[in-house]
């Protein structure tokens, strides 16, 4: 078996005795998409999370962790954030803002520990996929572990229905 190099999110999980399993796949740097992620990993898209970085007008920064098919709200973020507007920020600032590349943006371990805000859909399931923090790898744990680990505030955060 190979060893697999630890990213700050696991060793996040290990310290609060959570469980957890890493998932590897090859990275293709033309699709970082949650869609190819979810077929890389061989899961639904649904049960995929991705991390996106918003900025609040109010509070600042904060994560959206929401399926990988889902198209943000940023409405009904705002409104659970206690904010006015909420958009998501410009690719360029989230390495120098959270310590990760676009493709490899976990909820865990980031620079600062930026409020999470995650879809409730996540409690669907059984287990849900984030991201390491490293393009290529996937962190599996359930959702109330997640949630346990970030301080997530769980809210309807995607579009229902066609939009």
């Amino acid at each position: 078996m190979k060893h697999i190099k630890k990213t700050n999110a696991a060793r996040i999980l290990e310290d609060l005795k959570i469980a957890y399993t890493i998932k590897e796949y090859p990275v293709d740097e033309e699709h970082l998409d949650a869609v190819h992620v979810a077929q890389s990993v061989q899961m639904p898209v649904e049960q995929v999370f991705k991390t996106l970085v918003v900025r609040g007008d109010k509070t600042g920064i904060l994560f959206a962790v929401i399926p990988g098919n889902g198209e943000l709200d940023l409405k009904a973020l705002a409104k659970v954030s206690q904010n006015k507007r909420a958009e998501l920020v410009h690719l360029k600032e989230v390495l120098p803002l959270t310590g990760y590349i676009r493709g490899g943006c976990s909820p865990l371990g980031a620079k600062k520990a930026y409020p999470v805000f995650l879809d409730a859909t996540a409690t669907n399931w059984p287990v849900i996929a984030i991201s390491a923090g490293k393009r290529g790898m996937q962190i599996l744990l359930a959702a109330a572990d997640l949630q346990k680990a970030t301080a997530a505030t769980l809210a309807a955060l995607t579009f229902k229905g066609d939009k």
